[in-house]
């Protein structure tokens, strides 16, 4: 029987997806890749196919992902970037041998060096971090609103106004408890004598 996993949560950015196999870091953290074979589902889903993964592989995707969201994160908010953070997502993307490939259907994909190799997805979701974080890509990285949440995100909305890292989650949620906060009846509203 397999065991039943927290759903991923995919958006548009590559590099933003995979921070987010962490979720609610300041809430009750939502943990999407606990286990080799999960980071495999992930990778697969997400266009870099691998057969296998040890649990040192998921271990250093961990790392890569932690760098992203503190490097992110710094980036949407003007700060310096964390060195160590920095360091990691070079090592990942110098370490990676994938290459870009067109498809007859004119879309890129990646070709990695095997099919297991799993250092070679890393180095293209650091690369992909790179460029979101160096401003190649036209949008702007963002925080999360969510108080629970504040994923780094990247808005690549018309009037970069996001506030939600996923409208369907995080914004929804508080969405929900504003309209909650505003229909409960004040305090001593319905006393009776």
């Amino acid at each position: 029987m397999r065991a039943e996993f927290p759903d991923f949560r995919l958006g548009n950015v590559l590099a933003t997806s995979f921070t987010g196999t962490l979720s609610e870091r300041r809430g009750n953290a939502v943990e999407r890749i606990p286990t080799p074979h999960r980071l495999v589902d992930w990778l697969v889903v997400s266009g870099l196919a691998v057969e296998s993964c040890t649990t040192a592989q998921l271990e250093l995707a961990w790392e890569l992902r932690e760098a992203i969201h503190a490097a992110a994160s710094a980036a949407a908010i003007h700060d310096a970037l964390p060195a160590s953070a920095v360091r990691v997502i070079n090592d990942r993307s110098t370490q990676g041998r994938a290459a870009a490939v067109l498809t007859p259907e004119g879309e890129r994909r990646w070709r990695l060096s095997s099919a297991s190799c799993v250092e070679d997805a890393l180095g293209v979701i650091a690369a992909d971090a790179i460029s979101i974080i160096a401003g190649e890509r036209d949008g702007k990285l963002a925080l999360c609103a969510s108080p629970t949440c504040q994923a780094a995100f990247f808005d690549a909305s018309q009037s970069r106004t996001r506030r939600w890292c996923d409208m369907n989650t995080c914004g929804n949620r508080q969405k929900k408890a504003r309209f909650n906060a505003s229909h409960q009846p004040s305090p001593g509203r319905w006393k009776t004598t």
